[in-house]
């Protein structure tokens, strides 16, 4: 029996712009993958930079996929299902509002460069929030290797009651929304370097506002193995975030639905359901 055949897939929420938006091709250039869609291309060499350099700068956010995290990725609890989660994901987008962030900047955070928000945002905040403790009935516990492993990055003691409460060590006010560009770059001239191409890259979405409009439901099938939106006939990758209308609209089937503010649209992740010209597809 092969690794991959016993592995439990794990699953995150994410922020992630649609395949078609200025940012995700953006992203997709930069990185070489596309979460989504599940295409792949070679990176070109730039500038000082071999193609082979570049692939390992962006190893980790490739594999994650161009995302910003709202819950961490989880291995379902024994009994759930991942259509469980995806119902129960667009349950929650439900009467949810779209979030536009004044503005992103470019930084360097933690070893690594990503885009952030930049001043805070109580509303992402909130969602952020909500997407933890929502959904953390589907969490499988960590084990004591997880929580080792999560305790090498020298955690403060908030942190580390974060990670046994939750799981992951990073949420509620130790979060901070981010896009990540980057694996770590220890050296300060590469770090420069890499920093003008971003600029480059990026231009027409630094000191922009960002609209996130969509929740986003990724999946990894094991260990070491890319990311991927999940999409199947009767599910969605993304899903409203959005107040139900009293009216009753013609529907048309999507697999993905705007998070928009006023959005008549009505989620479920078993079926996603978008009304009349609110369909994105």
């Amino acid at each position: 029996m092969s690794v991959e055949s016993v592995s439990v897939p794990r699953y995150a929420l994410y922020y992630a712009p649609r395949p078609e938006e200025g940012l995700a091709v953006a992203a997709s250039q930069w990185l070489g993958r596309n979460a989504e869609t599940g295409q792949a291309r070679p990176l070109k060499p730039v500038s000082t930079f071999t193609a082979e350099r570049l692939a390992e700068i962006t190893a980790d956010p490739r594999l994650y996929g161009f995302h910003g995290t709202l819950k961490a990725p989880i291995a379902l609890i024994d009994g759930a299902t991942e259509r469980d989660l995806l119902e129960a994901v667009g349950n929650f987008a439900v009467g949810r509002r779209s979030v536009v962030v004044p503005s992103m900047t470019l930084t360097f955070l933690l070893g690594f460069m990503a885009l952030v928000p930049s001043q805070p945002s109580a509303e992402l905040q909130d969602l952020a929030d909500s997407c933890v403790i929502e959904f953390d009935e589907f969490r499988q516990p960590a084990d004591e290797a997880e929580l080792a492993r999560r305790r090498t990055a020298g955690l403060s003691p908030r942190q580390d009651e974060l990670l046994l409460r939750w799981g992951y060590p990073y949420v509620l006010e130790e979060w901070r929304f981010h896009l990540t560009l980057t694996g770590r770059i220890p050296d300060e001239g590469e770090r420069s370097a890499i920093t003008d191409l971003l600029r480059r890259q990026f231009v027409g979405f630094i000191d922009r506002p960002l609209a996130v409009r969509d929740l986003c439901v990724f999946r990894q099938p094991a260990p070491g193995r890319p990311f991927t939106a999940t999409a199947s006939p009767s599910s969605a990758n993304r899903v409203a975030i959005t107040r139900p209308s009293p009216r009753e609209l013609p529907v048309t089937r999507a697999t993905r639905c705007a998070i928009a503010p006023a959005s008549p649209a009505r989620s479920s992740c078993a079926q996603i359901i978008a009304v009349g010209n609110q369909t994105r597809g």
